[in-house]
């Protein structure tokens, strides 16, 4: 009965999500007098409105020394704005029938906001949405609350071997480039809430800002819902994208890089990654489609039918990429007993290795392509997801018929197409390996890094 449930709902999401391609999801696209780039989808399955703006705000705006600033100046965003205080800005959303959420990440922060789309409603979220973005308080009381809660956050999660291993991963990935600055208790201890209010004023300005507006209303009420909100914006100059992670320091190209750190864990968690690729790259299809079939695709990819359905040597393991405005992340990760974490990181090399070698089945290519295509309705089944789908588009600058065309371009990868894009951007010879946990013996004495020759 249970998976003649899922089976339904996953029909029905399907059929929703089809219904919307076959009406085609028509992207209108404006700029602003003051620079606001607005992104447009009409929608009137809802009576709901989706609004949300992101700004060039990211951590990769920080400095090493104010790692975590971005995120402590976007949560502080809705704490407090002009004559609202915190509580009153929460019970005035929730008098509305609105939520409004900040959201922080590597390349973008930003506001969203999901109000009803009839006028009064609409009108009284916006009031408070626009005084938040122009005039935020940023309270020392609050700001100070707020730091607090995170840096206990980090604390706890610090003593856990997978967020040990990620961290490790990511510092040796980017060793100079912002995408690796890691905070630290104490540096959070040093981000003053002056600084959270500069980073504000220097980093959500109306100049380059992207605004993605999906649902209840027409092309004239998001015009008019587009200047009122740039307006609100205040002025500057879009700050410059940081020079790509290959200006800083490259990863050692003759040799691999091995990490290992002890921890009392039952378990080994073992991170492998390297720089990979950015968002906008052409080889974005073919890397999809090949990191399915590796280890993207669940009970179905190599990496789990060899390291777990063959082996028994973890529960989980997957691989995957994270394409960014610059050079995103390739990884494998995985968790072992602490006995047997060199022959499942072994295994693991083996399998990346002859992937890399020999590429993928005419067999794995159709069955990943099969279902890359037949779940992507999902994807556009609800108004947030085209909201998230459609502000993608305007942070990386992807053509507007992205979502149209998606299948297609996944249908037209071939086998040849992966090994290529594979080729160029995942080597075995700039891998890095992170060992969290493994058994004592296998520490380096030293406790530094070590750098293993290929073997």
């Amino acid at each position: 009965m249970m998976k003649k449930l899922a089976l339904l709902f996953f029909a029905v999401a399907l059929s929703a999500g089809a219904a919307q391609e076959k009406d085609g999801l028509k992207i209108e696209h404006w700029q602003s007098e003051a620079g606001v780039k607005v992104l447009f989808v009409e929608s009137r399955a809802l009576p709901i409105l989706d609004v949300r703006l992101d700004f060039a705000a990211g951590s990769m705006f920080e400095s090493a020394d104010k790692a975590g600033l971005a995120t402590l100046s976007n949560a502080m965003l809705n704490l407090g704005a002009g004559d609202l205080s915190e509580a009153e800005i929460s019970n005035r959303l929730a008098d509305a029938g609105a939520i409004l959420s900040t959201h922080a990440g590597g390349d973008t922060a930003g506001l969203s906001l999901r109000v009803l789309s009839t006028p009064e409603k609409q009108e009284a979220a916006l009031e408070v949405f626009m005084n938040i973005l122009a005039r935020p308080r940023f309270e020392t009381a609050i700001f100070e609350r707020e730091r607090a809660r995170v840096i206990a956050s980090l604390k706890d999660s610090l003593t856990r071997p997978g967020t040990l291993a990620g961290r490790a991963l990511t510092a040796a990935l980017y060793p100079d480039h912002p995408y690796g600055f890691l905070s630290t208790p104490e540096n959070l201890a040093g981000i003053s809430v002056e600084d959270a209010r500069q980073f504000w004023q220097r980093h959500y300005v109306a100049d380059g800002a992207i605004l993605t507006i999906v649902g209840d209303l027409d092309r004239a009420g998001a015009e008019e819902l587009a200047k009122r909100l740039s307006a609100a914006l205040p002025a500057g100059k879009a700050p410059a994208l940081p020079p790509p992670p290959h200006i800083f320091a490259p990863i050692r190209a003759t040799k691999r890089q091995e990490i290992r750190i002890p921890h009392p864990a039952s378990q080994a968690h073992i991170y492998l990654g390297m720089v990979a690729i950015a968002r906008d790259d052409p080889d974005f299809f073919p890397i999809t489609v090949g990191n399915y079939i590796l280890g993207g695709g669940g009970f179905v990819s190599r990496l789990m039918e060899e390291v777990r359905e063959k082996r028994g040597y973890a529960y989980s393991v997957y691989s995957s990429f994270s394409p960014q405005k610059q050079a995103g992340p390739f990884e494998i990760v995985l968790e072992t007993r602490k006995e047997q974490a060199d022959d499942a990181l072994e295994l693991t090399l083996n399998v990346l290795s002859d992937f890399l070698d020999k590429g993928p089945t005419a067999a794995e290519v159709a069955a990943a392509k099969a279902y890359l295509t037949g779940s992507f309705p999902l994807r556009l089944d609800s108004n947030r997801k085209i909201l998230g789908q459609v502000a993608a588009i305007g942070i990386y600058d992807l053509p507007l018929d992205y979502l149209t065309e998606y299948r297609r371009r996944i249908e037209a990868v071939r086998i040849a197409d992966i090994r290529a894009a594979f080729s160029r951007h995942v080597s075995m010879e700039k891998l890095v390996t992170v060992v969290v946990g493994a058994a004592a013996a296998q520490t380096p004495q030293t406790g530094e890094e070590e750098a293993l020759s290929e073997p």
